[in-house]
């Protein structure tokens, strides 16, 4: 689902759903529009059901990420969305 709060300052967080009857390999990245991986937020085997992730706009080094849109992917199974959030510093 679309993070929420968006846009946000200075965290938001980002609600997912796993579907299934077992454990599934997921993983959430957030990207910058240029396509550069910014931050894994998500990288573990997960159960069915609903799963939330906090987001606080930084890098995978802990440095804040500049105001701007940024996208994040999520990988579930088979599943693979795309949605967009915005940072506003």
């Amino acid at each position: 689902s679309q993070n929420c709060p968006n846009p946000f300052n200075p965290s938001t967080t980002i609600g997912y759903s796993v579907e299934g009857s077992g454990e599934v390999p997921v993983r959430l990245d957030v990207y910058d529009l240029r396509g550069r991986r910014i931050r894994t937020l998500v990288d573990r085997p997960q159960g069915p059901g609903p799963h939330a992730v906090h987001w606080d706009a930084t890098d995978d080094r802990g440095d804040p990420v500049g105001s701007g849109v940024y996208l994040y992917t999520i990988r579930a199974g088979g599943l693979t969305q795309t949605r967009k959030m915005t940072v506003l510093r």
